[in-house]
């Protein structure tokens, strides 16, 4: 069978690339948004063409390197990195320098784009962002999934449950690695949503919410969530401010207190580090030029 994503490349399941493809069910269909087709590839050193498409492609480097190139654009996507390819005719093209594994999905549904864009991602150019570890897990399974039952309607509600986890890590919501989270961990981690990452809590203050010593709830929560809370904290709160940025249309300032940091050069600091980009160079590539003239200014924001 031909490759949904490498152009020219065979998929099957004893090659280097498995992928599937998802027949949605009726009540998946009526949800809006559904997973259109996912795959696990192996990729050797060389230049790889993708192919066109008219999904939103999520594509993460699971381990490796590679560059996508994307008309104009030239991102280097990490391990733990990923981006979404645009909908549209553009010939992309990745270039791996060592043996790569690739990780990639698409999304299909009249509410495919309001999935990427929850996904913390831009529908007319592709941005890299880190992937959280709960997030690679989710979309392993998702590439186990529609890989055994492709062509099928048989896993469509097991599907749509794991792209609602891909979104609920995406937003900070207790996602387990390998389960659910404890009760003590998901405590904090609900503790942290509630006030939308403005408040900047200590590792000894989410320990205190967990009632566990500091050490121990540190290694529970590495060992559930898959990354340190400080670090989790800050992803959580750079996904917040992206929000703000784009669909708010808060500035730079603004984004930055309400996600906990007043100093503007911290935040622009911070925001760099975790998103690649500085926030006011997200806000311009934010900018769709099909939606130019059309998007709405803040209306009654509470000032608090």
């Amino acid at each position: 069978m031909e490759s949904y994503l490498f152009y020219g490349m065979e998929a099957a399941p004893d090659s280097l690339i498995v992928e599937g493809y998802h027949k949605p069910g009726s009540l998946t269909i009526a949800s809006g948004a559904w997973i259109h087709a996912a795959g696990r590839a192996m990729l050797e050193e060389g230049e790889h063409a993708l192919n066109p498409h008219h999904q939103y492609v999520w594509l993460t480097v699971e381990s490796g390197e590679a560059v996508l190139t994307w008309k104009d654009r030239a991102l280097t996507l990490q391990s733990s990195d990923t981006c979404i390819i645009p909908v549209g005719d553009e010939q992309s093209m990745l270039k791996v320098s060592g043996d790569t594994m690739i990780l990639w999905m698409s999304f299909e549904g009249p509410l495919a784009a309001t999935v990427v864009r929850k996904m913390g991602a831009l529908l007319h150019v592709p941005l890299t962002q880190h992937v959280l570890p709960s997030q690679i897990y989710v979309a392993q399974q998702i590439v186990q999934v529609i890989s055994r039952h492709t062509g099928t309607s048989h896993a469509t509600y097991q599907l749509q449950h794991l792209m609602y986890g891909m979104l609920a890590s995406q937003w900070g919501q207790p996602v387990a690695i390998d389960a659910m989270l404890s009760h003590e961990i998901a405590k904090v981690v609900d503790a942290l949503r509630a006030g939308q990452y403005k408040d900047n809590f200590s590792l000894a203050q989410m320990a205190a919410i967990s009632h566990m010593p500091m050490e121990t709830f540190r290694k529970r929560f590495v060992s559930e969530v898959g990354m340190p809370p400080l670090s989790y904290v800050l992803h959580c709160k750079m996904e917040r401010a992206k929000e703000l940025l784009r669909d708010q249309n808060y500035s730079v300032r603004e984004a930055g207190a309400e996600v906990g940091m007043k100093d503007p050069y911290h935040f622009s600091k911070q925001f760099k580090n975790i998103v690649g980009i500085s926030p006011s160079t997200f806000m311009k590539q934010a900018q769709d030029p099909a939606l130019a003239g059309t998007k709405k200014h803040r209306s009654t924001r509470k000032k608090g």
